[in-house]
């Protein structure tokens, strides 16, 4: 057994004030070079906001959806009805959210994966609300073994990105030389 590091970032959004430090963070962080501009469209985390009713929601980049939706959710939060896509953490073509403002490019939440590694993503460290919290643990997996949901999201990239052929003959590819 192959022990893997679970990482993850926990909501509360009873304590969220909307003061979007988590974006500016987020934006400064992984603008280039690092900490040179602070850009909230290039944030990887987004609140959304409803200020007549004093909620605020971080919702954070997840993967690329490369078309809309067909099952979309509805939330109720205090007996008032929210659009449909505004929890979404994906990037896709119905709205600009989690895209990179200049090329278009999907942008997802990275955890501030860098070397040396952070002790925890910026946008926990910019909360001061506690909002925001990291956590860490580890779980056992049977070594060499990818997860099943992980490795068909890659693969699904991959194609949408080069095409099934390219995926086919590299691996034919690989294949050989092994």
């Amino acid at each position: 057994m192959k022990k893997k590091n679970i990482k993850r970032i926990k909501v509360d959004v009873d304590k969220c004030t909307g003061c979007r430090s988590c974006e500016m963070a987020c934006s400064a962080f992984h603008s280039a070079p690092r900490y040179s501009s602070v850009n909230p469209a290039r944030s990887r985390i987004r609140i959304f906001m409803d200020e007549l009713r004093d909620v605020y929601v971080p919702v954070r980049g997840g993967d690329y959806a490369p078309a809309e939706c067909s099952g979309r959710n509805h939330y109720s939060i205090n007996a008032k009805e929210y659009a449909e896509c505004a929890f979404c953490r994906s990037s896709c073509p119905s709205r600009d959210w989690f895209k990179e403002p200049d090329s278009g490019l999907p942008l997802k939440c990275d955890m501030c994966e860098v070397t040396p590694p952070l002790v925890e993503p910026m946008c926990v460290q910019a909360c001061k609300f506690d909002a925001l919290t990291y956590e860490e643990r580890e779980a056992e997996t049977q070594e060499g073994e990818a997860e099943p949901e992980e490795m068909e999201a890659g693969l699904t990239a991959l194609a949408d990105k080069y095409g099934m052929d390219k995926i086919l003959n590299a691996a034919a590819r690989i294949s050989k030389k092994s």
